[in-house]
C-alpha cells in the first residue's frame, strides 16, 4: 500500500530539512535518518487487523443466517469459535497484504533506506475487513533506481501470492444461475482471463460464486490495482514517476481527472437499463452507492497530492525500465472501472 510520509531515499538519501546535503551510496543512512525501531504499535495493529479480517471472513465462509455482528459477540449472543472459520479467507488475504508490504520493506532495506515494519489498518466491517497497510520511510529517494525497487517490490510480491489464490479458489467455486440480490464483484482483463481459462463461457444469467479463498485472491488483484493508479505516492506514481521523470506530473493530472468521467460511466451504465422502464429513481440510492468509490478517490488524491516529489535524472537501464513498463501493464490488466457492485 502506499506509503504516507515522503518515501523518497536511495542509494541517494536526502534527509529531512536538508536542502543540499546528500549522503552517498555506502554511508550509514541508518545513522542520518532513523525510524521508529519498536514493533509494539506494529504487533498491536496486525492482531487487530487479524481479528476483524477473520470476523468479515466468518461472514463470508458462513453460510447460515446468523448474527455475527460486534454487538452479538461482545454480549456472548453469537459465539467466537464461528469467527475462527473466517481462517479460510483472512489466512489467504493476509498472505497477499504481508507480500505485499514485505516486498517493500525488503526492498527498501536492501537498499538502506529507512523503513519502518507496516502497520496493518483494521476495518471492523465487510467488505475486507482492512484497509491495507502502510511503511513509514523517511527523508526523500532521489534516485530513481531506488524508487522503482522499493515502489515495484511491493505490487509484484503481492501478485506472486495472490495470482495463485485466485486460482485455487476459482477452481473450488461453483457457477450458478443469478437470482435475487448479491454484490458484484469488479473485472478486469486479468479475472476475465483467469475465469475463462478455468470455466470457459459462462452461460447468460448465471455468474461464478466464490469460494471465500478465490474473493481472497480478487482482492488481492484489487489491492494491487489500486495501489498500481500512477499518481502521487501511490505505488504507481513512484514507479511512473521513475520512469518518465517530471512528464510523470502530466500523467498524474490526467489520471486525476479522468476518475469523475469514471463516476460518470458508473453512474450511466447503473441507470441506463432503469430509464428504459421507467424506474431510475427507484435505483438512485443503489447508483450513487455503485459509483461513489472513484469519487472518494478522486477526493483523496485532491488532499494527499497527485504531484510526486523530484528525483535525480539518472536513467533507469534497460531492466529496471522493462520492470516499469511491466508493472503499469499490469496496471492495465487489473484496472476494474466499476470495483464493486451491489445488484
Amino acid at each position: 500500500m502506499p506509503d504516507r510520509s515522503d518515501p523518497r531515499v536511495p542509494s541517494v538519501f536526502e534527509p529531512p530539512g536538508a536542502d543540499k546535503a546528500i549522503v552517498q551510496a555506502g554511508d550509514s543512512v541508518e545513522q542520518r535518518a532513523q525510524v521508529p525501531t519498536s514493533p509494539v504499535v506494529n504487533i498491536v495493529m496486525f492482531v487487530l487487523t487479524v481479528l476483524t479480517v477473520f470476523h468479515v471472513g466468518a461472514q463470508w465462509a458462513v453460510s447460515e443466517p446468523i448474527d455475527l455482528s460486534w454487538t452479538a459477540l461482545l454480549r456472548g449472543t453469537a459465539s467466537w469459535k464461528i469467527v475462527l472459520q473466517g481462517w479460510i479467507f483472512a489466512v489467504p488475504l493476509l498472505s497477499i497484504l504481508l507480500a505485499h508490504e514485505f516486498g517493500h520493506y525488503i526492498a527498501a532495506r536492501i537498499h538502506r533506506v529507512p523503513a519502518s515494519l507496516p502497520f496493518f489498518i483494521p476495518m471492523p466491517v465487510p467488505p475486507f475487513g482492512t484497509m491495507g497497510a502502510v511503511i513509514r520511510m523517511r527523508g526523500r529517494i532521489a534516485s530513481r533506481k531506488v524508487l522503482l525497487d522499493v515502489g515495484a517490490a511491493g505490487p509484484i510480491a503481492g501478485m506472486v501470492v495472490a495470482v495463485p489464490v485466485l486460482i485455487w479458489g476459482l477452481l473450488h467455486s461453483d457457477v450458478h444461475a443469478v437470482s435475487g440480490s448479491g454484490i458484484q464483484e469488479g473485472q478486469c482483463l486479468l479475472y476475465w482471463l483467469i475465469k475463462r481459462l478455468i470455466f470457459g463461457v459462462i452461460p447468460e444469467g448465471s455468474d461464478v460464486f466464490l469460494h471465500p479463498v478465490a474473493l481472497a485472491g480478487w482482492a488481492g488483484l484489487f489491492v494491487t490495482m489500486i495501489n498500481l493508479l500512477p499518481v502521487g505516492q501511490l505505488d504507481g506514481g513512484h514507479i511512473a514517476h521513475a520512469l518518465f521523470g517530471r512528464a510523470h506530473d502530466r500523467i498524474a493530472k490526467w489520471v486525476h481527472a479522468a476518475l469523475p468521467l469514471l463516476v460518470a460511466f458508473n453512474v450511466l451504465m447503473n441507470l441506463l437499463p432503469h430509464i428504459k422502464t421507467g424506474r431510475w429513481s427507484e435505483n438512485l440510492g443503489q447508483t450513487i452507492g455503485n459509483s461513489a468509490f472513484w469519487l472518494v478517490w478522486f477526493v483523496l488524491l485532491s488532499v494527499i497530492g497527485r504531484v510526486h516529489p523530484p528525483t535525480d535524472p539518472g536513467k533507469l537501464g534497460a531492466v529496471r525500465t522493462a520492470i516499469a513498463i511491466g508493472t503499469l501493464i499490469l496496471f492495465v490488466l487489473l484496472f476494474m472501472p466499476t470495483p464493486m457492485a451491489t445488484y
